[in-house]
Formats: C-alpha cells, structure tokens, sequence
C-alpha cells in the first residue's frame, strides 16, 4: 500500500474538479492556489515583524514605519493573490476580463469599498492621520489611532472602545487631530471668585496651584497664567490657562479634573470666597406692610 501511495497522491492531485470550456481545474492547481494564498499571507505577516524589528534600530520614524509595513503587507498579498489565480490556470487575458467585470461590479456596488481603500492610501502618504494620533470626531468623541487597514481606521476612546470609523470619512468630514504636529495641548478650566476678592490674589495663589501639577509644563511660553473674562452677575469670571503634553494630552478629563480640585483648594487656602447663583430679592415697605 505505500508503494501505491506516491501513485495515489498523484491521481488525487490530477482528479478533475471543474470543468469550464476548455480550462480544467484540477486538484493539485487547487492545492498550489492555496499554498500560495497562505504562504503570501504568512510572508506579509514576516516582512512586517521584520520591519518593525529594524525599525526600532533605525532613523525611521513611526509613522513612516507603519507606512512601510502596510504597502509591503498589500504588495506582497496581492502578489500571492495573483500567483494564487494563475495557478489556478486563470491567463492575464482572462484577468484583464475579471477586472473588467469587478469594474463593472465596482460601478454597481463596490464604490464605498474602493472609496475607503483609495482614502486609506491618501492617508497613508499625506500623514494627515498616524496611528498614536489623539483625535476628536465630528460628533465629539475622542480617541487615539490604533490602526489605519484597507476600509476603516480602528480608533480606541477614553472608554477604551474599539470604534470602526470607514477611512473616507477622514477625507470628507473634519476631524480635529489634537497630535498632528506636535503633541502640546492648551486646557482651559474656568472659575469665578466673589466680588470684592484681591485680583492679584487670585491670580497669584490660583497660577502657583497650577504650576505645582505634575502635568503643567515649566517653560516659556507655556506657563500657566489666570485671565479675568467678566463681571458677572455672582461673581468676577476668570480662566486658568495650562498647558500639557505627551500622554497627559489623551486624558482631558484627568486634566480638568486635577486643576479644577487645585483652584478649589488654593482659593479655600488662601481665604478667598468661591460665589455661588444667589437672588437678592427687594420689596417696597409699603407692600411689606400690607403683606402684614
């Protein structure tokens, strides 16, 4: 029997499958179609650890890095994709009548596909949008870039969701990248003090909280500074103005959070009245005393 058994292997690997016109498919073009589809696949997933290894030694940046792996990943499927077809005894004439009909297919029912793929690549090369970007959507929700794929970029939140947003919707709409050129980031907490309260005071005790917060930064022009913005109607309205960076930037409620408990606490320390929403109601005497 296992003399038999290379004889048998190969009329397994010669057994007709399919028939179409004159074009075979026979086992073995089957069975070469999907070694090449899996050695392509696991050859991209090589090249890019082997990438991302030698980029940590090198000059190249992150997101140039990650751009590098994406096209490799993409060349390198694609080309086992096309191996995997001519394998499968499928000739590029009978390609270029394949691409004809995804064409066709695209016009009809592909376009949002081929939309978020093309927007994916300008993404890619502009660098409008680089994974370890913190950004805000246009409906409010932040969140840092974990990955930019073929039809859709993954965004984490501070709710640490995994949210798919489609790669067109970065071209088309306004995004507000708070990373995209730096990773400094201005925060604005505002206060109110009551009337008759030392200004300078204010000032004084309010930026010297501020400054003591591990997450202010210490150098001009990034110190922090108090602004008086109005005289309302409970109280004298100011802003402490604070700057931060790195990964203090991905945690804006973290931030306000700490600054608003150090206003309370240096303007409690310091004696200074924090007002609060109050009606001073005044009635004439004469309706007071038919009241009575």
């Amino acid at each position: 029997m296992i003399e038999n058994l290379p004889t048998q292997i190969e009329a397994w690997l010669n057994l007709p499958l399919l028939t179409v016109g004159e074009s075979v498919l026979r086992g073995g073009n089957l069975l070469s179609a999907l070694a090449l589809l899996l050695g392509s696949w696991w050859l991209a997933g090589a090249v890019t650890r082997a990438t991302h290894r030698a980029g940590r030694v090198s000059r190249l940046g992150q997101s140039n890095l990650y751009i590098v792996n994406r096209l490799l990943h993409y060349l390198i499927v694609g080309a086992g994709l096309i191996a995997a077809l001519a394998a499968l005894g499928v000739s590029f004439a009978k390609l270029a009548l394949v691409a004809g009909a995804l064409g066709v297919g695209i016009g009809f029912g592909l376009q949002t596909i081929v939309n978020n793929f093309v927007c994916g690549i300008i993404i890619l090369f502009e660098k409008s949008l680089r994974v370890g970007d913190f950004i805000e959507l246009p409906n409010g929700l932040l969140g840092e870039v974990r990955e930019i794929n073929i039809r859709s970029t993954l965004i984490r939140t501070l709710d640490n969701a995994d949210i798919l947003v489609p790669n067109a919707d970065f071209v088309s709409q306004q995004v507000n990248n708070w990373t995209l050129n730096d990773n400094i980031r201005r925060f604005s907490i505002g206060f109110s003090v009551a009337y008759g309260s030392d200004l300078a005071e204010v000032q004084r005790v309010v930026v010297a909280a501020a400054a003591a917060q591990p997450s202010a930064l210490d150098r001009a022009p990034y110190l922090p500074a108090v602004l008086i913005t109005s005289l309302a109607d409970s109280g004298v309205e100011a802003i402490l103005s604070v700057w931060t960076e790195g990964d203090w930037v991905k945690r804006p409620g973290q931030v306000k959070s700490d600054y608003t408990v150090a206003i309370y606490n240096a303007l409690r320390a310091a004696g200074i009245t924090i007002p609060f929403p109050q009606l001073d109601l005044h009635l004439a005497a004469e309706q007071a005393n038919r009241a009575g």
